[in-house]
């Protein structure tokens, strides 16, 4: 990776081509971003009520932050209003709604100093989302809802764009991982035990890149590079917004970031809506990228309790 595009006014084609070519765009917080996080806000202030939720952890034991965010994530989640908030963005920056399919917007908050780092509070440690079955093809959309610092920020690591690093993702198998891993999040409070794909061999994270945007800024990158969130230290809480898409075309003609060492079963695809009527892809396009063995091991479409 050798650039960061400020504010690029690249049309979406030749975006998503330098971003395959493992560049990073980000941008100012617009009237369509800010939008949607003044919306999770709004979702988040209600939910912990008189108690500022970036400073949470000082007021309450874990276990109840857990049982308040527990239900919060999913609520965000299935929101209609999220739902057309989230398409506002994309459509905001010129993207095909006919070609780009997203898949659901994920709510995350990583508190500071060590108060909750598993779970529902997760802290990924370095990885590609590709180790997790996500498409070579796969943008990453990332928004902080509070202003956030370098010391509570997300890193990435250039030099792993084209060096491969020894993981678990062959052993990571997605439809497994609904089954199993992603509805057991609120039980993990103390130590995270769900088998997740991670480096295998020692790594240099320097040098690595911060992007400190403000809230409602975007951090636009591919599913390909190596990143993970910054030990919170901060003081306060972290919370954000990602969501994913990709091309259909793109995935048709075989367009993506290179693939240097991600080899897990099954694919997330089936998580993908058109951004136009929230179809999802044809099967012809997902056995392109599919694993039918796997998908005999697990569920191939995460379907969370009450929904």
């Amino acid at each position: 990776m050798n650039t960061v595009y400020l504010d690029s006014a690249a049309g979406d084609d030749l975006r998503r081509e330098r971003l395959y070519a493992g560049q990073l765009f980000v941008f100012s917080p617009r009237e369509s971003s800010l939008a949607l996080t003044e919306h999770a806000r709004t979702m988040i202030e209600k939910a912990f009520g008189d108690i500022d939720p970036r400073k949470a952890q000082y007021e309450m034991p874990v276990e109840r932050y857990v049982e308040i965010c527990a239900p919060l994530k999913p609520a965000f989640i299935h929101n209609d209003r999220t739902k057309e908030l989230v398409r506002g963005v994309i459509e905001d920056f010129g993207c095909d709604l006919e070609d780009i399919y997203q898949d659901v917007p994920r709510l995350r908050m990583v508190t500071s100093d060590g108060y909750l780092t598993s779970g529902v509070g997760y802290a990924h440690h370095p990885h590609r989302d590709t180790w997790y079955a996500a498409p070579m093809a796969q943008l990453n959309w990332w928004l902080p809802i509070y202003d956030i610092e370098t010391e509570n920020s997300m890193a990435f690591h250039p030099k792993y764009w084209d060096t491969p690093v020894k993981n678990g993702s062959a052993e990571f198998n997605y439809y497994e991982w609904n089954s199993v891993g992603r509805a057991s999040a609120a039980k993990q409070i103390k130590a995270d035990t769900r088998k997740q794909p991670k480096p295998e061999e020692p790594m240099e994270l320097d040098p690595q890149v911060r992007c400190v945007v403000p809230a409602g800024g975007i951090v636009l990158f591919s599913a390909a590079q190596m990143h993970s969130t910054v030990p919170n230290t901060a003081g306060i809480a972290r919370y954000s917004i990602d969501f994913r898409t990709v091309s259909r075309s793109d995935l048709e003609n075989g367009r993506s970031a290179p693939n240097i060492d991600s080899e897990p079963r099954g694919t997330s695809l089936r998580d993908f809506v058109r951004c136009s009527d929230r179809t999802q892809l044809p099967d012809e396009v997902i056995a392109e990228y599919d694993d039918e063995a796997a998908a005999a091991e697990g569920t191939l479409v995460y379907q969370p309790a009450g929904t």
